[in-house]
């Protein structure tokens, strides 16, 4: 098989504890490239958990996570570090916009690590904060933009160095009914124009029913 049939990333037999407290068990799944997936549970049932592995935001007990044919399990934290940065996008709840930088700096946050910001990656910035409505916006700060707003500039930031893999961590939990709808929307846009995969742990059924597909972590996760 070759590298662009395979799975972009895989998850093999994962197990994750917090102490006495089993969190995976066994849990495999395969993301593919340009997938939408809503990872969906009660409150318990290890989508974050599952979520921040596949993102390289923790270390899995027993098992392997393998993106792109390279295993997560044997990066030192410097490595991961910049794997997540080259290579992961994260939206979550709470926007985690800087207050002291506007709309345009915010975006270009995740660039910093790897050097000087370009003229070509400024005018891509510009060019994705022009797709999501937000070009009247660069030099605002966010405490002048709406919680809609915010998390837009959140998708943005999150797109800047092109990754494969977008994963959204109950990015509508804080929004109205109909904000969330428009940036689910905006999510999937994204998703189908750039080619990058998305994975949204959600509680809303409405949101998850937009996805190509739906994994219950119920049935994910094996019993102990």
């Amino acid at each position: 098989m070759s590298s662009s049939d395979s799975p972009l990333l895989q998850v093999e037999n994962i197990t994750k504890s917090f102490g006495e407290v089993s969190v995976l068990r066994q849990v495999s799944l395969a993301i593919e490239r340009g997938d939408a997936l809503a990872l969906v549970g009660p409150s318990g049932s290890g989508k974050s958990t599952l979520l921040h592995l596949m993102g390289a935001l923790d270390v899995a007990d027993s098992g392997q996570i393998v993106y792109q044919s390279q295993s997560l399990g044997g990066m030192s934290e410097d490595e991961r570090a910049q794997f997540r940065n080259r290579e992961m996008g994260f939206i979550f709840q709470a926007h985690r916009l800087l207050p002291h930088c506007n709309l345009l700096e915010n975006v270009l946050l995740p660039v910093f690590p790897q050097g000087k910001v370009t003229a070509e990656i400024e005018e891509r910035a510009k060019s994705l904060i022009d797709q999501v409505g937000l070009s009247h916006r660069l030099d605002h700060r966010p405490g002048q933009l709406s919680g809609g707003e915010c998390q837009r500039t959140a998708c943005v930031r999150a797109l800047i160095n092109q990754p494969g893999l977008l994963l959204a961590d109950e990015p509508t939990g804080a929004l109205d009914k109909q904000t969330a709808d428009e940036l689910v929307d905006l999510l999937l846009s994204l998703n189908r124009n750039h080619g990058t995969a998305l994975v949204v742990v959600t509680h809303d059924p409405d949101v998850a029913k937009k996805m190509d597909r739906i994994i219950e972590m119920d049935s994910l996760n094996a019993p102990a």
